[in-house]
């Protein structure tokens, strides 16, 4: 069978499909070349549907009044301010007589007639259309009309004998906008005059286009994408891979709807580097993903009421910003047209025909989305005021009252950043006329922090309006409106956009396979749609920032030149301080520097013909002001240009080394001259940016081409961080990201998790809030009587604040009295054991060691205890969300407990850890290797990536405050691992985690208690290291691999950790054996 054979086989199986649906059959015969229309459907509509129009089109054109009409249509068509779309969604006039040619779907029922003009819409497939009127006679397979006017043209190949890059190809080659020969028009094939939309297409994929360019002609993928998140379409038992395209998208319904509220004109401005500007427009038809979460939603919204939450898991690279608008925009105008709303919903009291939501509130930081939903509503509805934005910039007058009129006058779609957010709550409370509304909530990049508290006083908010203003509320009214309030309200849907969701994200937005069962670790939480990373990546929308990563160690070595001075300090303190006093250090800072300029000049600065650019992400604020001095110092020294960078950081940063210069982003960029960072970026004027928490999210730069990273990254913040890397550009084929700071390996595993679908590894357990309650009031800081006068008295507007300090006094005087005592009994009992171990008195040894344990155990319940409160605080937030508890003693004590936390304090004065004496004496910056992290995971293989639940325990835990001699610590650390570029936090943790192991293992412990160091590494002791560093691979594998191949290392380590349990035990052994 001939390839042409095949073809028609797969093109007569999509016609029959598609007349099964509606669509009528055409032929080439009856289509008008030169006007690129089907005349008799768009004359047939206009005098079906208009006829009064059509009687007045007859009195000014009586002669020849269809050819007037086809006349004027294409006058329309053909202007540059107009075209096909324009043509579709507006009035086309002439002389008085105005005709819609297109009618869509009504927002609801409650209008006969309207809903009668849109059945009456005409829709044709015209197989092997001749299109062109310059006498070529090549043959589109498929093309689309609606009433006459053309939206779509598919061209077939059969993967059987062709692929369908070569549909890409024809189009590129034989379907050109204008004819090759005599360089006419052809309209069909015009951007904006013709075709919407140009497929290709094959029984396993397709592709689409909306401008046509020969070999300038871009396509974009239009695939489902596959079941494990990859791109393409899954096998179908029954019927094309690809039948989703005619039995979906091109059903009527859809492909109307699409049209209507969806297809858009996107206008950029863009400066060239002679300073001119362009105006590029590019006509937005929705990818596949796109158009099914939005229809989704909407069909789900309608269905189940207002009042459920939606977690929408969407890949940078997705089209977030058009996904968020057309549902905003299409929520906005959502009625309910089933009568099912009355008898399933009544406490809804809602009908049909009513609006499902009063207002959309979008929740967002990206000024892209704001004018992006602007412009884009506004080509579907021209209604002035349809959207509002309230920020702290533009607000005129306070954010309540603009919230307040916005919301009174059920302002559509309503623009808030985060911050201004709880406003809403302040102009929901005051204004009682908005009670009994419906609002849908769009959070863009949600994550936990958007949901929680806020979210929980505007339901409360809500429900307390529906009560009435003369209705007055006691103690136990609020108490039940907090417990409604958390068990969500119907009047509030959430919709959470987000790339990489956190475990509580997917928690508190997911939903269960089976909603009818609480969630469990065989039912967990998961997200409504997803678009995944590998899909955007393998279908090009996104680069993979992983396949050139370098990652350098920093090995170094200091010394303590005042070895007499030196005193006991706390070791996790030390180290951290120590950490930060080397990554200011300015010699560590200048190697850096020199490394990153000299990579960007010799590997980046030429690329994107001479526009790429780099990031360096620093880990505080200061350190971004020293790297900007480093930076220009060097740069200068070797006398280099363009290679200029610019410092993003908050607020004013002090430098101690510079104690009368305060340093600003303004100061620290004069060439900025006024000029917002992002577009001064984007000019030839910067090359790099220097970041120290900002730009790291929402900062979308294409031209950006690498990454030098100075500053640990985990989970979300890893991904987001990298990700600035991922937009595409022309002539942007590869990134390069330098890591002074990240495992390589820890990198690809955060990236793991959310390469296909981010899943949880299991659920948390909401009764640990019991646990934590009853741990709570077994300590005794509180008496349940004041917990039930301090709620009374917090739930009657009346109370003043002292009277609700006065209620709290007692509890805040028992934990300061008793912290106090356990303070001054566990000295006691050091300074007994002390005195003991100089009398060498072992019964009075064992004694006063007993006496130091009870001590420290007493003091260490009064320090849980304030961790325990607002640990119970925020796991009972996070999971009455997902639990209905109604429980009205979590809910009193939460309240109770919030308010106590910050009235107990420690009043014990720190001391501060001196580094004046420490010198670093020798320091190595080294590449480590260079490697394509592979994405992805081989099943069978190894293990799947999942994302950790929420889990507070059963509260927190006291930790031992481990003390060692400033000196020990540097000396010891850096012999054992000093080439190995690890953090003073890395070596100490392990330290910690083996002492931890050996200390559970009774031989060992006896083993060191009775005998000397050089006695116990005879016995099993070494042997016990041995176990605890293969028990202990996952906590650092670079460091056990060491331990386990190196003897000195083995050796050191056994050493440190004998010396760490002799202190533990008490043990006399004040100066610590090398």
């Amino acid at each position: 069978m001939s390839s042409k054979a095949l073809e028609v086989v797969f093109q007569n199986d999509i016609l029959d499909q598609m007349q099964s649906h509606g669509w009528l059959l055409g032929e080439s015969k009856n289509y008008n070349k030169e006007q690129a229309l089907y005349p008799e459907d768009l004359i047939s509509f206009v005098q079906v549907t208009q006829p009064e129009q059509w009687k007045k089109q007859l009195g000014i054109h009586p002669k020849n009044p269809e050819e007037a009409l086809l006349k004027t249509v294409v006058r329309d068509l053909s202007a540059s301010n107009k075209g096909t779309l324009w043509v579709l969604r507006n009035l086309v006039k002439d002389r008085g007589a105005k005709f819609s040619l297109c009618s869509f779907k009504p927002d609801h029922g409650l209008n006969p007639d309207a809903l009668e003009r849109y059945n009456q819409n005409i829709l044709r497939v015209v197989p092997e259309l001749v299109y062109s009127p310059n006498n070529y006679e090549g043959r589109i397979d498929l093309t689309l009309f609606v009433n006459g006017l053309p939206v779509a043209t598919l061209e077939l190949k059969s993967e059987f004998k062709q692929a369908l890059d070569n549909a890409k190809i024809q189009y590129m080659k034989d379907r050109q906008p204008k004819d090759p020969k005599t360089k006419k028009p052809e309209p069909l094939l015009t951007f904006k005059r013709g075709a919407l939309v140009h497929f290709a297409v094959s029984q396993y994929n397709v592709a689409m286009t909306t401008r046509l360019a020969g070999k300038k002609t871009f396509f974009l993928p239009f695939d489902q994408g596959t079941s494990e998140g990859a791109a393409g379409n899954d096998s179908s038992e029954v019927g094309y891979p690809t039948a989703y395209l005619w039995n979906e998208i091109f059903r009527k319904d859809n492909l109307l709807t699409i049209l209507g509220r969806y297809v858009h004109l996107q206008v950029e401005e863009k400066e060239q580097l002679g300073g001119s500007i362009v105006k590029k427009e590019t006509l937005i038809f929705p990818r596949y993903h796109q158009w099914s979460a939005v229809s989704t939603l909407l069909n789900t919204v309608e269905r189940e009421g207002t009042g459920e939450k939606y977690l929408i898991q969407h890949s940078a690279g997705s089209g977030k910003s058009n996904s968020i608008a057309w549902l905003s925009h299409q929520l906005a105008s959502l009625h309910y047209t089933s009568p099912e709303i009355d008898r399933d919903h009544e406490a809804l009291k809602k009908h049909v025909g009513d609006k499902v939501f009063d207002s959309v509130i979008v929740i967002t930081d990206r000024t892209v989305l704001d004018s992006q939903l602007q412009d884009t509503i506004y080509q579907f509805d021209h209604n002035e005021g349809m959207i509002a934005r309230v920020n702290r910039e533009e607000a005129q007058g306070s954010k309540s009252s603009q919230l307040a009129g916005e919301l009174k006058a059920s302002t559509s779609i309503i623009i808030v950043t985060i911050q201004t957010f709880p406003h809403v709550l302040e102009a929901i409370r005051k204004d009682s006329t908005l009670a009994g509304r419906s609002f849908a909530v769009i959070a863009d990049e949600a994550h936990s922090s958007q949901t929680g508290t806020t979210a929980r006083k505007l339901r409360e908010v809500l429900m307390a309006e529906q009560l009435g203003d003369e209705e007055e509320l006691d103690s136990e009214d609020i108490l039940r409106l907090s417990l409604e309030a958390r068990k969500g309200s119907k009047n509030i849907s959430y919709f959470a956009f987000t790339a990489t969701p956190k475990g509580k994200t997917l928690e508190l937005f997911g939903r269960c396979p089976d909603p009818e069962s609480p969630a469990s670790d065989e039912n967990k939480p998961e997200a409504f749609h997803v678009y995944s990373m590998r899909q955007a990546i393998e279908e090009g929308f996104i680069l993979d920032v992983l396949q050139n990563y370098t990652s350098y160690r920093v090995a170094y070595q200091l010394a303590h030149q005042n070895p007499e001075s030196d005193h006991e300090v706390d070791s996790k303190k030390a180290a951290s301080k120590m950490a930060k006093w080397v990554r200011l250090h300015p010699h560590n800072i200048a190697q850096k520097v020199e490394t990153i300029i000299e990579h960007f000049n010799s590997k980046i600065k030429h690329l994107l013909g001479g526009e790429a650019k780099a990031m360096v992400v620093t880990s505080s604020r200061l350190e971004a002001v020293r790297y900007k001095l480093a930076f220009e110092k060097y740069v200068t020294s070797k006398g280099y240009e363009n290679v200029n960078a610019m410092v993003a950081f908050s607020g004013e940063v002090n430098d101690p080394d510079y104690p009368d210069t305060p340093f600003t982003e303004k100061s620290m960029n004069p060439n900025l001259r006024g000029r917002d960072m992002r577009k001064a970026f984007d000019t030839s004027d910067y090359q790099v940016m220097l970041v120290a928490n900002k730009f790291q999210t929402g900062f979308d730069q294409p031209k950006l081409v690498a990454m030098y990273v100075d500053k640990p990254l985990k989970g979300v913040e890893c991904i987001q961080t990298l990700s600035r890397l991922n937009r595409t550009y022309q002539g942007k084929d590869k990134t390069f990201v330098l890591d002074f700071v990240n495992e390589p390996e820890e990198v690809l595993a955060e990236f793991k998790v959310y390469f296909q679908t981010a899943e949880l590894a299991g659920v948390s357990d909401p009764n640990l809030v019991y646990e934590i309650m009853e741990k709570l009031n077994a300590v005794g800081i509180y008496q349940w009587i004041e917990v039930e006068n301090f709620v009374e008295a917090y739930n009657n507007k009346r109370t003043k604040q002292d009277k609700l300090a006065n209620i709290c006094k007692p509890a805040v005087e028992r934990f300061s009295v008793r912290y106090k005592e356990a303070t001054h009994v566990l000295d006691i009992a050091r300074a007994e054991l002390e005195k003991a171990k100089s009398e060498n008195n072992d019964k009075k040894i064992k004694f006063a060691e007993n006496s130091v344990k009870n001590a420290k155990e007493a003091r260490d319940t009064i320090e849980v205890f304030k961790k325990d409160l607002i640990s119970f605080c925020r796991y009972y937030e996070f999971s009455s969300q997902i639990v209905d508890f109604e429980d009205y003693d979590l809910e009193k004590l939460s309240i109770f407990a919030k308010h106590l936390h910050p009235l107990l304090r420690f009043d014990v004065l720190q001391d501060d850890i001196d580094l004046s004496d420490v010198a670093m004496t020798h320091y190595r910056l080294h590449e480590q290797r260079e490697a394509d992290l592979q994405l992805g995971y081989k099943v069978g293989e190894e293990p799947k990536p999942y994302l950790a639940p929420t889990k507070e325990g059963s509260g927190a835990t006291p930790k031992d405050a481990q003390t060692e001699l400033l000196n020990e610590i540097i000396s010891r650390m850096n012999d054992l691992f000093v080439e190995d570029g690890l953090s003073e936090g890395d070596m100490l943790s392990y330290a910690n985690t083996l002492f931890n192991k050996v200390s559970e293992d009774e031989i060992a412990v006896d083993q060191a208690r009775n005998n000397t160091k050089e006695q116990a590494m005879l016995g099993q002791f070494p042997e016990a290291i041995n176990r605890a560093v293969i028990e202990s691979r996952d906590v650092n594998e670079k460091m056990g691999m060491k331990a386990l191949t190196s003897e000195h290392v083995a050796k050191g380590l056994a050493s440190l950790v004998y010396d760490m349990l002799i202190k533990e035990i008490g043990k006399d052994n004040s100066t610590l054996q090398p």
